[in-house]
Order: C-alpha cells, then sequence, then structure tokens
C-alpha cells in the first residue's frame, strides 16, 4: 500500500511562500495522477492542484499563484506556493486525483499564512 508522507508548511507572512513536498513509498506512483488537496478549520477537504505527466490542473483560487510539479525518479510531488493569503492557511494534503485514495491520506503538512 502506498504511503504518502507531506512536509513543508509552515508560518508565513500574506504575500510569502512556501514549497510543499509529497513524496510516496511506491515506484508506482509514478503513474498515478496526483493531487494537492487542503482542509481549512471547520471546512470540507478542498482540491487544490492536480498533475499527470505535464498536464496540470488547479482551484480557480489558487490559479497563478500556486504550481505543481513532480520528479517521478524521487517518487515526489511538490507545490510551490506564491502570494499567500490568510485564507490559504489549511493543512495541505497528497493524493490520487480525481478520487482520492481513502487509504492513502497522510498527516497531512499546516500551512498558516498571517495577515
Amino acid at each position: 500500500q502506498v504511503q504518502l508522507v507531506e512536509s513543508g508548511g509552515g508560518l508565513v507572512q500574506a504575500g510569502g511562500s512556501l514549497r510543499l513536498s509529497c513524496v510516496a513509498s511506491e515506484r508506482t506512483f509514478s503513474t498515478y495522477y496526483m493531487g494537492w488537496f487542503r482542509q481549512a478549520p471547520g471546512k470540507e477537504r478542498e482540491f487544490v492542484a492536480a498533475i499527470r505527466g505535464s498536464g496540470t490542473v488547479y482551484a480557480d483560487s489558487v490559479l497563478g499563484r500556486f504550481t505543481i510539479s513532480r520528479d517521478n525518479a524521487k517518487n515526489a510531488v511538490y507545490m510551490r506556493m506564491n502570494s499567500l493569503k490568510p485564507e490559504d492557511t489549511a493543512v495541505y494534503y497528497c493524493n490520487t486525483y480525481p478520487l482520492p485514495n481513502p487509504d492513502y491520506w497522510g498527516q497531512g503538512t499546516q500551512v498558516t499564512v498571517s495577515s
């Protein structure tokens, strides 16, 4: 079973940047359509961005500010987040896209953006 480990979160001021990483435990990960999701306190988990090959898709709320990428040799997916806003504060997770596998949810990584 694939294990996904997220990292790279932290506390930043509005306008700042962070780079999140998601590393998978299996090499077959490279064939998966992968996405980033986030869950803010008191809200449902929501889609943020996804990547398969060179194709990417973004939620409207992050389009132009976030960039998803991957390195299949490292079994990793990344997300560069620029121009962060307080409303980006959430726990960020990676998982398969468009249907996240419930067995793959990890601990996530906390992103907190102060105003």
